[in-house]
């Protein structure tokens, strides 16, 4: 059963039914943490768009559903959190959120929106001629010049002619917008108040504000940027 795993097992962020059946695909190594939900599963225990794996993988064949911007044919394809998924055969278009409950969340959005996403920039490499390379959470790599850092946010572009263009650019600094996507505050956007450095192992703390002026704080690595002086997804039908 080395491409499954038991259902009573499935991550809760799935939010899939536990007990109708016993086994359930598992996530391919690739983008995401082990959070990732397999496409196959997304199409058919979260969509309806398949009533079995037989009907997800013709429907992958046919090359009709896009992941950021690229056919997918791999049923166990992780995805997750920012991802745009598009079939645009039916004129569906989808980008995958969190909760407050830090659950997948689907969100369905118009054919313009679908064009860009958002990273996170987890680090940055120098390549060989002196070029910057952004390694995005995802496992995107993007070249891009110096003036980026590590846990800054990007937008860019999944058009085909212009894929992987820098739009946007969120730095990670206080005083900007921030989204949490783990622990207790999943899902809130809030403002950065501060940034508390800590000498040790242990990940540093981000001190922030609500829009109702109350103060909390959770780890770095729960941080994305989503914004400078306001969010800019708010028309992303995320719940603040």
């Amino acid at each position: 059963m080395g491409d499954h795993l038991k259902r009573l097992n499935a991550p809760g962020s799935w939010q899939i039914p536990k007990k109708i059946r016993k086994f359930i695909l598992k996530t391919s190594p690739g983008p995401h943490n082990a959070n990732a939900i397999p496409l196959a599963v997304w199409l058919r225990d979260k969509m309806g768009f398949a009533r079995n794996l037989k009907e997800v993988k013709q429907i992958l064949n046919d090359r009709v559903v896009l992941v950021n911007g690229r056919v997918a044919t791999d049923p166990k394809l992780g995805i997750g959190i920012f991802d745009i998924i598009a079939i645009p055969k039916i004129g569906k278009y989808y980008r995958i959120l969190r909760d407050k409950q830090g659950r997948h969340k689907t969100i369905e959005i118009d054919s313009e929106s679908a064009k860009t996403r958002l990273c996170r920039i987890n680090n940055k490499t120098t390549i060989k001629g002196g070029g910057v390379q952004l390694n995005l959470r995802d496992g995107t790599n993007v070249i891009a010049d110096n003036s980026y850092k590590s846990k800054d946010s990007i937008v860019i572009s999944l058009e085909p002619e212009s894929r992987l263009k820098i739009l946007d650019h969120f730095p990670y600094a206080v005083g900007n917008m921030a989204m949490i996507i783990g622990g207790k505050h999943s899902g809130k956007i809030a403002r950065v108040v501060s940034i508390e450095t800590v000498l040790s192992s242990v990940s540093n703390r981000v001190i922030l504000e609500d829009e109702q002026g109350e103060r909390f704080d959770t780890i770095e690595s729960y941080i994305i940027m989503v914004g400078r002086d306001t969010p800019a997804l708010s028309h992303w039908g995320i719940e603040e």
